[in-house]
C-alpha cells in the first residue's frame, strides 16, 4: 500500500465516539495507519458505556455486570495502548438502548438528554487544547440509531463549528478551527454485500445473509462516501483492539466469522464522508489529510 511519502509528524486527528469500543469498531485500521505514519491521534469517548449489555456470552457473569463501568474503562485502556492513541472521556452517562414498544423514556441525566450546547462545551475545550486538523464522528443517523450515537453526532458538529469562534465559549481556551469534518461510513451496504458475495463464492457461511435481506438499498446514501482510506495491512491491529473490549465482542461471533484475508482483498479501505472542508480537497480522496499541506 503506498504510504504518504513524508512522515506526518505535526498532523493531528480527533475521533469523537459515543462509547468505549466504538473507536475499535469504526475507523480503527485507518487510526492505526495514521499513528504508524506519525500522526497524533486523539480519541474522545462521550460516555463510559455504563448501561451497555455484556455482548460476549463468555463474559456474561454477575460479577462482570456488577462492575461493568470499571471493566469497560480497563478495556478502553487496553484498546488505547493497542491503537497507540491518546484518549479522553467527556464524562457523560450512557443512555442505554431503549427496548420495548412503545420505547420507554430515556433515563434521567443520561447523555442523550443533555442539551447540545452544554454537552458540546467539554468537547470544545478538548478541541482547543488538542487543536486537531481533522475531526471524525457519526452521520446524522448515528451510524445506527442508538440515542448516544445520534447525540455524539450533534455534539461533534456543534463543537466543530464553535471551537474556532472567539465569541463562543470564550472561557474554554483560545479558538481553534479544525480544517475538515468527516462522518464514518464503514458499515455501508456495498461493502457488506461484497463481503457476503465473496463468502458465498468460497462456499463459506456468510454472517450477513439475513441482514442484507432486510437492508433496503439506498444508492443516494452510499454515494455520500467521498473518501476511502487504504488500511488493509492494519486490519489485524483493528481486530486486536476490538478483542480488548471483551465484554462487547465475542471472538467466536459474527465479527470474526469472515477471514481476515477476505476483508483485506475484498474491501481494503475504511470509508468516510467529507462534510466540511476549509481547505481545497477535491473528492474522491484516499486520505483524511488531503489538502492539508503545512501542519504548522
Amino acid at each position: 500500500m503506498p504510504h504518504h511519502p513524508t512522515p506526518r509528524a505535526g498532523l493531528r486527528l480527533m475521533h469523537v465516539h459515543a462509547h468505549p469500543d466504538d473507536e475499535s469498531s469504526k475507523g480503527a485500521a485507518s487510526t492505526a495507519r495514521y499513528v504508524a505514519e506519525g500522526v497524533d491521534v486523539h480519541v474522545v469517548t462521550c460516555t463510559g458505556g455504563e448501561r451497555g449489555s455484556v455482548l460476549n456470552p463468555k463474559m456474561d457473569r454477575p460479577e462482570v455486570l456488577a462492575n461493568i463501568a470499571e471493566i469497560r474503562r480497563a478495556e478502553m485502556d487496553a484498546a488505547r495502548e493497542i491503537l497507540g492513541v491518546r484518549q479522553d472521556w467527556l464524562g457523560f452517562v450512557d443512555s442505554g438502548w431503549p427496548e420495548g414498544d412503545p420505547r420507554p423514556p430515556l433515563p434521567e441525566g443520561c447523555f442523550a438528554l443533555v442539551p447540545t450546547e452544554e454537552a458540546a462545551a467539554p468537547l470544545v475545550r478538548l478541541m482547543r487544547e488538542f487543536r486537531p486538523h481533522v475531526v471524525t464522528t457519526y452521520d446524522e443517523r448515528g451510524g445506527y440509531p442508538h440515542p448516544d450515537h445520534v447525540k455524539c453526532h450533534e455534539v461533534t458538529v456543534a463543537a466543530f463549528e464553535a471551537a474556532g469562534d472567539p465569541q463562543r465559549y470564550p472561557e474554554l481556551g483560545d479558538p481553534w478551527q479544525p480544517l475538515k469534518l468527516y462522518y464514518h461510513h464503514s458499515f455501508n451496504r456495498p461493502r457488506t454485500q461484497a463481503l457476503h458475495d465473496e463468502m458465498v463464492r468460497r462456499g463459506l457461511h456468510s454472517p450477513y445473509a439475513e441482514r442484507l435481506e432486510k437492508w433496503k438499498p439506498e444508492p443516494d446514501w452510499d454515494a455520500r462516501i467521498t473518501t476511502r482510506v487504504p488500511c488493509a495491512e492494519f486490519f489485524p491491529v483493528r481486530d486486536k483492539a476490538l478483542l480488548a473490549h471483551a465484554t462487547q465482542i465475542d471472538p467466536d461471533g459474527p465479527w470474526f466469522e469472515i477471514p481476515l484475508e477476505v476483508h483485506q482483498s475484498v474491501w481494503p479501505t475504511e470509508d468516510y464522508e467529507l462534510v466540511v472542508s476549509h481547505v481545497s480537497s477535491p473528492t474522491p480522496e484516499d486520505d483524511l489529510f488531503a489538502g492539508i499541506v503545512d501542519p504548522a
